[in-house]
């Protein structure tokens, strides 16, 4: 059979390949909702042997009520720019130092307060590529105070602290 060369020959190709396409169709239509079923029964806490035969129609529902459900928190608005999770991690990391570093006793309590003091302080204007933001000598910008649970010291009244760079 060679390639069509008339309008009809055309047609009666595209009737016969119809049903294929409609199976490949149909075909990824559920291997996606497959997919979909082995990620949302986990996350509703349900054991995927007991509901091996569930209607499409249930997996789209349940799939549905799910994400309607999910706390606002969770799907923000804007999606937060890198160096806003960035500053956010080096929080995070800082807040837990803050609990731990006091209860191992690795370092005297002053060197441990001074330290926690100067990490905070960079903290304030932290950036993913380790730099500051604005000017590299000047104190941290006042409009990106550190956020985490325990408030930070005050910045050092000299700028006498040894730093690597």
């Amino acid at each position: 059979m060679g390639l069509p060369r008339r309008t009809g020959d055309r047609a009666e190709l595209r009737k016969s390949l119809k049903p294929l396409l409609e199976k490949r169709r149909r075909a990824r239509i559920n291997e996606s909702l497959r997919q979909l079923k082995g990620l949302i029964l986990p996350l509703l806490g349900r054991e995927s042997s007991r509901y091996s035969k569930l209607e499409k129609a249930d997996i789209l529902e349940m799939t549905v009520r799910f994400l309607q459900e999910l706390p606002a928190s969770s799907c923000p608005a804007a999606a937060p720019t890198p160096s806003d999770s960035y500053r956010e991690g080096y929080r995070a990391c800082l807040a837990r130092l803050a609990r731990m570093l006091p209860a191992c006793r690795v370092l005297e309590p002053a060197v441990s307060a001074r330290l926690l003091e100067h990490l905070w302080w960079r903290a304030a204007s932290a950036t993913p590529d380790g730099r500051r933001a604005g000017d590299s000598c000047g104190p941290p910008s006042p409009s990106s105070p550190p956020a985490p649970a325990l408030s930070p010291p005050a910045p050092p009244p000299s700028p006498g602290l040894w730093r690597p760079w």
